[in-house]
């Protein structure tokens, strides 16, 4: 599996600010609207409901929120860099300013999950993350996460 499989250029936005985790959801719901033709309330339901179990925030300013929904022939994902970071109550205290949302079919667990650890994996790496920070072009931040992501495990 690669980014490019689960991420469109056009998903892909860069944010001045959201003063919050449930405007950041809407921020994302907006995004899913517009461009994987997602319900904006279930994306936004989806998203704060998957919160509520538990901080989607994995450490070193990223954040994975995720969903499953009905009706979705595969995952999909959007990519938001926030340009002030947000408190998203991560173990290691460090507000988040690169997020990349997921959305998932309601029987993709396998799927779901490939999808979640390649993402993991991929924003893990410091360099790569620097770069995602230095960089406001959305065109630019698609090409930096989907060059050479492809993953033979998981």
């Amino acid at each position: 599996m690669q980014v490019s499989e689960i991420l469109a250029p056009g998903s892909v936005k860069v944010l001045p600010k959201a003063s919050s985790k449930k405007r950041l959801f809407c921020d994302l719901a907006d995004v899913s609207r517009e461009r994987l033709a997602i319900d904006y309330a279930t994306a936004f339901s989806a998203l704060q409901d998957r919160e509520a179990l538990g901080t989607t925030a994995v450490g070193r300013g990223v954040a994975l929120p995720h969903a499953r929904i009905g009706g979705l022939d595969r995952v999909h994902g959007v990519f938001v860099r926030l340009e002030a970071p947000l408190d998203f109550d991560a173990t290691d205290r460090k507000p988040v300013d690169l997020i990349f949302a997921l959305f998932a079919p309601d029987g993709a667990g396998v799927a779901h999950l490939k999808a979640l650890a390649l993402v993991s994996r991929t924003l893990r790496d410091p360099g790569l993350c620097a770069k995602l920070r230095a960089n406001s072009d959305p065109s630019l931040l698609y090409t930096l996460l989907t060059e050479g992501t492809a993953s033979e495990a998981a």
